[in-house]
């Protein structure tokens, strides 16, 4: 049996309106069943504050994100590692298949993005989790979990190899002299030196902050970074590329057979539904109207700077094209190097986000009651506990990046069953399975149809990615030429 939703707040419109997309009666109806501040408690010691309530809402506020800091978080978790993976993307598409696909996915994304928070409110539940186990019971709230973490987790290892595959490169340019004729130099601008000494310098603090709004510093100096890469790839692409002998058939101007590829790469550069419902509990005065505003400018500049990643990168270097755009252009390219550190750097300030997503998940299997017994009050790892869990996560990631460069089929495995999951699958399902009776099978046609392309896209991808693994396609992902 469906569940419904029974607030009194939330009452249906009159019949005969156009139901493709929530009205404003709708969205102020759902903005009525927003979710009330709970009292924190810390666990294991579970402590009584008679602060002031009025006093700690008014602090509470103050540490809220404003729109702009909302959008650096939720654009720097879009612009992530992804990005320098759309020129691959477009190769294994085709050129016009490439962007007609961006355009779609970015419009899926927006869509399911805004669907969560939707869900939210229908079902009165305060998380993505929590909202799917509404939906479909203790099965669902492990299975979104798992691909939560999964997909978080996965991306801090990859982010760590990514440390390691740019910055000591870039700084042993920088100081080849010195690498040269000091042996201490060279031990300490190695890859793991530095991989250990970036982390815990700078993403091993900033990863420790428990408010996600603390981030957008971090976040608008990784997005200025991002940009960075776009412009130096976009310049200096057509101009290495004139060296290089490089074919373009017709299949690469429309469409090739491994379009499932391709769809997996920018789906994974896309997808931050993970952390979706804790950007929009960051915000000041968070509203449906604010969010969907919030999301709209974000994907839509998130496409943008895709769309000119991935033309420019495959434009230059058409079958050549490798999974790291950076990868195609000489190791002693000055102002590639500065691109190759600043992704590096982008990396130091995203694995915090992710991070922070991980903690919560732990934090949901280890304290799946969410709530002191008897109370109202929302659990909260003590200091301890979260200064244990943080430490663990961040330095489990590094430790796996000082053993491989090349997480290859695991990570691109993990990345394409946890976005299809996170992104086109769940979403959609929860919200065709709470609305229930009040909609036609047609109406909630288009969310079945996007459940349906997320199986198509999980199960192309895993076999294709599988494939590549067993075949040792990826071999040469970590080489820098």
């Amino acid at each position: 049996m469906s569940p419904r939703y029974d607030n009194d707040n939330l009452q249906q419109p009159e019949a005969e309106e156009d139901e493709e997309n929530l009205n404003a009666y709708e969205l102020e109806s759902l903005d009525s069943l927003d979710f009330g501040n709970e009292d924190a408690t810390m666990i294991p010691d579970v402590e009584s504050n008679n602060t002031n309530h009025e006093a700690n809402h008014f602090s509470e506020n103050q540490n809220k994100s404003t729109m702009r800091m909302a959008f650096m978080n939720m654009a720097n978790s879009i612009l992530g590692a992804g990005i320098i993976g759309l020129p691959f993307a477009f190769r294994n598409c085709g050129l016009l298949a490439g962007i007609v696909m961006l355009v779609v996915l970015t419009v899926l994304i927006d869509w399911t993005l805004r669907l969560i928070i939707i869900n939210n409110k229908l079902s009165s539940q305060k998380s993505y989790h929590d909202t799917v186990e509404f939906c479909f019971g203790k099965t669902g709230r492990m299975v979104i979990l798992l691909a939560q973490g999964l997909f978080a987790y996965g991306g801090s290892m990859a982010f760590c190899v990514i440390i390691g595959d740019s910055i000591p490169h870039v700084l042993r340019s920088f100081f080849a002299k010195f690498v040269e004729s000091s042996k201490f130099i060279d031990v300490l601008l190695s890859r793991n030196v530095v991989i250990i000494g970036f982390t815990i310098g700078i993403a091993y603090p900033l990863s420790m902050n428990r408010d996600i709004s603390k981030l957008a510093k971090a976040s608008m100096f990784a997005l200025i970074g991002m940009l960075v890469i776009v412009a130096i790839v976009t310049i200096r692409g057509p101009i290495v590329s004139s060296t290089v002998k490089v074919n373009f058939t017709t299949s690469d101007i429309i469409m090739k057979s491994s379009i499932f590829q391709g769809i997996s790469v920018i789906s994974f550069a896309l997808v931050c539904h993970h952390n979706t419902t804790f950007i929009y509990d960051s915000m000041k005065n968070p509203t449906l109207d604010r969010f969907t505003k919030l999301t709209h400018i974000s994907c839509f500049i998130s496409m943008l700077a895709c769309a000119v990643m991935g033309l420019a990168g495959f434009l230059s270097f058409k079958d050549k094209t490798k999974g790291n755009i950076l990868n195609n252009f000489p190791s002693d390219d000055f102002a590639v190097n500065i691109a190759r550190f600043f992704f590096g750097l982008n990396m130091l300030t995203t694995l915090p986000l992710e991070i922070f997503v991980v903690r919560e998940i732990v934090k949901e299997i280890l304290l799946p009651e969410g709530k002191v017994e008897g109370t109202n009050k929302k659990i909260v790892l003590s200091d301890r506990a979260h200064f244990i869990i943080t430490s663990l996560l961040v330095f489990s990631s590094m430790s796996v990046s000082l053993f491989t460069c090349n997480l290859g089929a695991i990570l691109e495995l993990i990345g394409a069953t946890s976005a299809s999951l996170m992104a086109y699958i769940l979403p959609p399902l929860c919200y065709a399975k709470m609305i229930g009776a009040e909609k036609s099978t047609m109406q909630k046609l288009p969310a079945y149809s996007c459940a349906a392309f997320g199986f198509l896209v999980m199960g192309f991808s895993t076999i294709q990615t599988i494939s590549g693994a067993i075949h040792g396609t990826d071999a040469s992902h970590c080489v820098i030429d």
